[in-house]
Parts: structure tokens; sequence; C-alpha cells
């Protein structure tokens, strides 16, 4: 495999991250500040869960159907519009679920005199139950716990197996895709449930996962560069171009199934119960491949570069053929200020054989001369 292409999947590209940082940086701030306008002006679309109301349940049988169940909610006057309306189970078992803002009992009871009639079965097979908000305020508060511990145990873990700086790069990062996914479902609107929160926190784990590859692989270039007078933007250049190609496999192998839930489960078979866990997912999983690569690294690169080991390197980077040369020898070729003045290190590119050549190649030694 050649090209481009074969550059990606062998792990040669040499693109600047680093340098690029900034426009990942702005991206993520207008983001987050438009996140914190939407929250302060509009909030989030809590569902039934956490509002509190009522709920029916009823057999799936001769001419009760999701689009009959909102003609009878409307012939009561109550609004479809905050309205829940799921399928559950298959089959013979399959039922409808409502649920509405709390309701008055003579609401509650035309409606499930409704639905029975609509059915063709009994009063008594459509259950009617109230909503307690504070189930939904419980799985909140234990979420939000479980996600303080979280942070916790994965910087002890990440300052122990790599360094202090890393773990909280890590962690920023997190919580960078939290707010954004939080900023998603309120300003497109989307209904937050306990599936929702389950599913911010799922992500959390994917997001790490991520974040650790590329770690591990910066780690593992700092003993191998420790020798030579390698900034540390090279050094993270260098370890993103290598685990490119595993990241980004890593999070279309994540998202693929998400998209084929709500795609074909919530889409073609209507299981709108899994649509809630998908979208947070599928949003989730985005937002954690980006900051893997534009948010976690090049913090990292901010926070180490200030280290008296590389403080004088700063600004100092190897681009396109010195990086490919620095990627298959560990030593740099030219060193420019190409942060601070503008220019690139080297403009011409070199391929990975002409590389190892340039370096190993040397002229010939004279022969000694021989005394007769």
């Amino acid at each position: 495999m050649s090209g481009r292409w074969g550059r990606l999947y062998n792990g040669e590209t040499t693109i600047d991250f680093v340098g690029r940082r900034r426009w990942g940086f702005l991206a993520s701030g207008i983001v987050v500040l438009a996140t914190l306008f939407s929250l302060l002006f509009q909030g989030l679309n809590l569902g039934i869960d956490f509002k509190g109301g009522v709920a029916w349940e009823a057999p799936v049988k001769n001419e009760l159907t999701i689009d009959s169940a909102k003609s009878i909610l409307e012939a009561n006057k109550i609004d479809t519009r905050n309205a829940k309306i799921q399928t559950l189970g298959g089959g013979s078992s399959e039922r409808i679920r409502i649920q509405v803002n709390d309701q008055t009992t003579e609401v509650r009871s035309a409606v499930q005199k409704a639905l029975s009639e609509k059915a063709k079965v009994g009063v008594a097979e459509v259950s009617v139950s109230s909503v307690s908000s504070s189930w939904g305020r419980s799985i909140t508060t234990k979420a939000i716990r479980a996600l303080l511990v979280f942070f916790l145990i994965v910087s002890l873990y990440i300052a122990w197996r790599f360094e202090w700086k890393m773990a909280i790069a890590a962690i920023l990062a997190m919580v960078h895709d939290v707010v954004i996914s939080v900023g998603v479902y309120s300003i497109l609107g989307f209904e937050v449930t306990p599936a929702t929160v389950i599913a911010f926190l799922t992500i959390l784990g994917f997001s790490l996962y991520d974040t650790i590859v590329v770690f591990d692989k910066v780690h593992d270039n700092t003993g191998r560069f420790s020798a030579s007078r390698v900034s540390y933007d090279d050094i993270v250049n260098v370890s993103m171009n290598q685990v490119l190609m595993r990241s980004l496999n890593t999070s279309i192998a994540a998202i693929l199934p998400v998209v084929s839930l709500l795609v074909l489960g919530a889409g073609v078979f209507g299981a709108v119960a899994l649509e809630e866990f998908a979208l947070a997912l599928f949003v989730g999983l985005l937002t954690g491949a980006y900051s893997s690569i534009f948010i976690a690294t090049p913090l990292l690169a901010n926070f180490k570069s200030r280290e008296p080991k590389y403080r004088s390197l700063v600004g100092q980077r190897s681009l396109k053929g010195d990086m490919a040369i620095l990627m298959q020898t560990g030593s740099s070729v030219s060193r420019k200020q190409s942060a601070r003045s503008g220019t690139e290190a080297s403009t011409v590119a070199i391929s990975p054989v002409d590389a190892v050549t340039a370096v190993l190649s040397h002229p010939p030694r004279p022969r000694k001369k021989t005394r007769r």
C-alpha cells in the first residue's frame, strides 16, 4: 500500500498536530461557550423521569397504535409535544407505554378507559402509574457521585502509570467531552432521560481509552528520544502520527454499532427506547475521538514544554521530511523556530527509505598507503 493512505495505514504521516492546536482549542472554546449560553438561557429538556408525571401501559391489540394513542391524548386536551410514547416488548406481549406530565385523576381515568376501548381489552389490563421525579434526581445524584469517584481513581492511576501532567490533561479532556455532549442536548433540545445520564458515563470510558492509547505512545517515545535534543512538540507530533490510524480504527469500530442502533433499532424497527441511549453514545463517541487528538495531547504538550529540559526548545518542530527522518532514526536533522517565525523547518517531503539512507550513508574512507 502506497501513497497518502499507505502512509496513514503504516503510521508514517507527518501532520503537525501541535502546530494546529490553536484551531482545536478555538473550536472547543466556541462550543463550550455556546453550551454555557444555552444552559443559562434555555436549560435542558428534562424527561418525565426527572420532572414527574403519569404513565399508562396498554397491550398493542386491534386498533391501538402510537398514532391512535396520540389522538386519545389530544382528545383529552393533553399536550403531546412533551409526551413520550414507546413500544415495549415484541410479538404477542408487545405493549405501548405513554408518559406525560402530571394529570388530574379524572383525566387519568378517561385516558385509561379510552385506551382499553381502542385495544378492546378490559380496563384492568391498562395500567396507570405515577412517575416520581425523585427517582430521576436520585439517579442524577448517584451519577455525579460516581463521576467524581471515577475522575479521582483515573487521575491516581494515570499519575502512577505515567505522570501527573498526563492525568490532568486526560481529566480536562473528559470534562470537555461531558460539557460538549450536554451542550448538544441543550442546544438541539434533545430529551434528557436516565438512559442519557448512563450513556454520558459510558462515553467517558471510551474517551479515556483513546487518550491512554496516545499517551502510552508519547510515554514510549519520551524514553526513546531521551538521549537526543528533541523538543516535546516533536515527541507529541511523532506519537500522534504513529497512532493516528489506530485511533481512527477504534473510533470507527465503536461508532458503527451505535449508528446501527440509531438507524435500524430506532428508525427501522421502531425501538424508541434504544434511541435515547444510542444518541448520547453517538455524540459522546465523536467528541471523545476528537478530544483525544485535538485536546488531551496538545494540552500535554503545553504542560511538558514548560519543563526545564524542553523549555529552551519551545517552538522548535520538525516538519514534513525532517519529521519522517525523526520517526525513522530517532534524531533530528534541522531545527528552526518555525512557531515563532512562521516558517517551516523543511518543505521537501522525504520518504522513510531516503531518510534512513541519508542518515546512515557516509563518504568512503581513504585507503592507507603501504610502504614498499
